[in-house]
Parts: structure tokens; C-alpha cells; sequence
């Protein structure tokens, strides 16, 4: 498998300290976060003030991705902000990553909301029908990414959704993290039924904490060998099944700073799974 990290769990970071960090810790590959909400010097936070975030035009990708080779890293491929069923962003996406050399992007499905799950998951699979064809024109993987609140937030609806379209225009975004908060099948079963259009794993953690007043308990993201989701169990059983494709940290705890967190999760990862290294780190039997 090949070790990567998703920008988004930089935001501390700009885009040339991101590369430069993750060379330094022996990671494989970036995955960019592209969009135009690109964090300043205020508190950074992953979702609303992230400084390793690259603008969707096209100079600015075409730069951030020929860094990220010329540091001996691999572009893994675009985590684009585009809403659900906006063709003409999909377009634009994935000819900003065919002509920056970025295999793919990351796309969603319909939120779930009152116009009721049947609905929103046929115009799901309707949209990304019409995504295989674009894919097909531009030679760029779309990536349905599982997630809660969506109508696809387990393996079984994902593949479901596109799991008749070639598995090489249109892949799934295993999250672990994610089946935390919502859609967990066992791993095993899940990525069974996934079969050829597992695409890419996202790794993180999570756990529910009660209030002291009781109650229901909410979610909270935590660090990677802290919380619900059993990481090693998932890396044997990716092993088991023969994947040899990207595993990105997306770690959303704040546990750590980003730097800090960045090795961390590189020495955990590889305790427990053999990795492809990349950028200028050395390891020996699995160890950093």
C-alpha cells in the first residue's frame, strides 16, 4: 500500500511546509484540498480557515502539483469542493486535475434531506452516470467519497450507487472515520462488497462522549490510535485482501500539532502495515 496524507489535516500548514513535511516523515503521496476558501494567519481549523488549501485555478494547481513531484512525492489527486450534481464543476475539476497531472478527484453524494432517500439516491445514481462519462472524456477517476449525513454513508450504498459503472472512471472513498458516525458494516463484509471499486482509504478516528448533564451521547474525531475505529484490524484486512492502493491520513484531532501529528501517524501506520516510501525518509522492516 502507499502512504499519503490529505492536506485538509494541515491546516497549520501552508502548501510548500506540507510538502516539505511530508517528504521529511517518508510519506508517498498528497492529496490536495482545492478550493477557493483558502485559510490566512487567524487560528487555523480544518474546515473554515485552512491554510494548505489550494485555489481552483488552474497556475495555482499546476504549481502546487509539480512541487509536490519535484520533492519525489506522488499527487494522490484533488479533494474538490463540488456540490452535488453541478456537472459543470465536475468538468472543470477534472480538467484542472487531467492538466496538473492529478488522477483523480474526490466527489459526494446528495446530502440526505425532505425530498426523501429514494429520490435523492436515483438522482444520485443518475449524476454519477453522467460523472463515468466525463471521466471516460478526461482520463480522471471520480471519487465517491462514504459519508454520514449523505445517501451513501456505508459500503452497501455506495456500491449500490455506482458500483455498475466501470470501477476505473468511478471508484469509492473507503472512510474509515466516517463509519464511525454513520454506515458501519463489519470491515471485512464492507470491503467485499466494494470489491474492485474500493478505491482509496481516508484514515481517522472517532468516539461518542456523553455531556455532563447525560444525554445522548455526540461524536468526536480523535487521534488515530484513540477511539472507535480498530486501525490496525482495517490495515490487516486491506492487506489480506491484496490492496495496494492510497491509504491518506485524514486525521481531524487536535491532539497534536500538524507537524507532530504528521509523524506520529506515519510511525503508528507503519507498525501495524508495510507501506511504499516516499520523499527523503528511510525505514527498515516497517519501522520509521
Amino acid at each position: 500500500m502507499k502512504l499519503g496524507v490529505y492536506s485538509i489535516c494541515l491546516p497549520a500548514l501552508t502548501p510548500a511546509e506540507a510538502i516539505e513535511a511530508a517528504a521529511d516523515q517518508g510519506y508517498a503521496g498528497i492529496e490536495w484540498r482545492v478550493s477557493p476558501e483558502v485559510g490566512d494567519g487567524n487560528a487555523p481549523h480544518f474546515l473554515t480557515n485552512n491554510r494548505c488549501t489550494v485555489p481552483p485555478d488552474p497556475a495555482a494547481v499546476g504549481d502546487i502539483c509539480a512541487r509536490t513531484v519535484a520533492a519525489g512525492l506522488e499527487v494522490i489527486g484533488l479533494g474538490v469542493y463540488v456540490d452535488f450534481g453541478d456537472l459543470t464543476g465536475v468538468e472543470r475539476a477534472m480538467r484542472l486535475a487531467r492538466d496538473a497531472g492529478a488522477p483523480r478527484i474526490r466527489l459526494r453524494a446528495p446530502w440526505m434531506g425532505p425530498e426523501g432517500f429514494h429520490s435523492l439516491f436515483a438522482a444520485g445514481v443518475s449524476y454519477f452516470e453522467q460523472v463515468a462519462e466525463l471521466a471516460e472524456r478526461f482520463q480522471v477517476q471520480a471519487l465517491l467519497e462514504m459519508h454520514q449525513r449523505s445517501v451513501c454513508p456505508s459500503a452497501s450504498l455506495a456500491h449500490r450507487m455506482v458500483g455498475r459503472l466501470d470501477p476505473d472512471l468511478v471508484g469509492v472513498i473507503y472512510d474509515v472515520g466516517n463509519l464511525v458516525l454513520e454506515g458501519y458494516e463489519d470491515h471485512a463484509m464492507a470491503l467485499q462488497i466494494l470489491g474492485a471499486h474500493l478505491a482509496h482509504v481516508h484514515l481517522k478516528n472517532a468516539a461518542f462522549v456523553a455531556s455532563e448533564s447525560g444525554g445522548v451521547w455526540t461524536p468526536t474525531w480523535t487521534p488515530m490510535d484513540d477511539g472507535i475505529a480498530d486501525i490496525p484490524r482495517v490495515l490487516q484486512l486491506l492487506s489480506d485482501s491484496g490492496y495496494t492502493d492510497w491509504v491518506s491520513v485524514e486525521d481531524f484531532s487536535s491532539a497534536r500539532p500538524d507537524t507532530e501529528a504528521l509523524g506520529f501517524n506515519a510511525e503508528f501506520l507503519r507498525r501495524h502495515a508495510e507501506f511504499t516510501l516516499g520523499g527523503s525518509a528511510c525505514s527498515t522492516n516497517g519501522q520509521v
